[in-house]
């Protein structure tokens, strides 16, 4: 009998095996969803998708002057204020629901602050065709959480970060949401073939589901899960328990037309 391959490949990776760091003497601690090519666990489908570090400070800490060349690197605050300088000459800051948008092209060096009580981030970085961007001209922009386009969908409230309307623009291809499903509600989600949806919970727990309802995952905070579509098919968020369930999620497609770093490097 021939096998019949599955429309999803889920695969969950709770926090305790995600990878950490820290910085500026332990002030600035973070959780790695999808670490650096030599950092575990591997997760393998995320195209352009190259990094994703959550981020969490106490009062004031300070990432020091470092460089990047070619990625595309958004930080993205969920609670507090963070700040930025860079040798372009910007400095700014931006509090929880903005982001801080850096296209590193030929090379830039930056520098990171938390400024609040309470401080968490995300930085996230996407892998454009290197070999051309690294001879663009860097950039920086940032945006207010106001400066998003917000919609309502059967109760499920989508905040359009990248893509679908949303200010930030990157040369790779990505899209993603910061998505509140009330208690009680699910959220369905259409993926064509070969693309991969990763989602974080930031807050809330709830289950997630293929189509058929065959499979079914647990989801608690920071609970990282990616789904690879190996045919178009469609999956269900459904929080669960007394609160909402908080997730940022984000589709890139699993396969580019150009030469990733870690095909190029797979030693690392």
């Amino acid at each position: 009998m021939d096998l019949i391959e599955k429309p999803m490949d889920i695969t969950i990776y709770p926090p305790e095996v995600q990878g950490t760091g820290a910085f500026d003497g332990g002030r600035i601690t973070e959780i790695k969803p999808l670490g650096f090519p030599d950092e575990s666990p591997s997760v393998p489908h995320t195209g352009p998708l190259f990094y994703w570090a959550w981020a969490t400070a106490k009062g004031y800490g300070k990432i020091g002057l470092h460089p990047h060349r070619a990625f595309e690197i958004m930080s993205y605050a969920l609670e507090g204020e963070i700040g930025h300088y860079d040798t372009m000459g910007n400095r700014s800051r931006v509090k929880a629901g903005g982001a801080q948008v850096m296209q590193t092209g030929s090379g830039v060096s930056h520098e990171e602050e938390t400024v609040s009580d309470h401080n968490e981030f995300f930085q996230i970085w996407f892998e454009p065709n290197l070999k051309e961007t690294v001879h663009h001209t860097p950039t920086y922009a940032e945006f207010r959480h106001e400066d998003f386009p917000v919609e309502v969908r059967d109760g499920v409230t989508l905040k359009h970060v990248i893509g679908n309307g949303a200010p930030v623009s990157l040369v790779a291809e990505a899209a993603m949401q910061d998505i509140l499903i009330p208690s009680g509600h699910g959220y369905r989600r259409e993926l064509s073939t070969n693309r991969t949806l990763a989602t974080v919970v930031i807050n809330g727990e709830g289950t997630l589901s293929d189509e058929t309802g065959s499979e079914t995952h647990k989801l608690a905070p920071r609970y990282f899960a990616v789904v690879h579509a190996g045919k178009n098919g469609s999956l269900v968020i459904q929080a669960g328990g007394a609160m909402p369930l908080r997730i940022a999620m984000i589709e890139v497609p699993a396969e580019v037309d150009y030469a990733l770093y870690r095909e190029r490097y797979p030693a690392y």
